[in-house]
């Protein structure tokens, strides 16, 4: 009998899966050094971006989905 794949707490943390299956992350540059970055670039920044390619298989395989 096959194991079940268990979900790293950790990507289960960063990463939310939508509706309709996309990977959402946080946008990096959003820690320090904020003052020398536009409005603009910080607004930006709080959008979710979406995982795409390889790096969205690996994320969905530790999240065992």
């Amino acid at each position: 009998m096959p194991q079940k794949l268990k979900t790293r707490k950790i990507v289960a943390k960063r990463f939310k899966i939508t509706a309709t299956g996309k990977i959402l992350r946080r946008a990096q540059n959003m820690r320090h050094l904020r003052r020398r970055k536009s409005k603009r670039a910080i607004r930006s920044y709080k959008v979710p971006k979406t995982v795409t390619g390889k790096q969205a298989l690996k994320i969905r395989k530790m999240l065992a989905i």
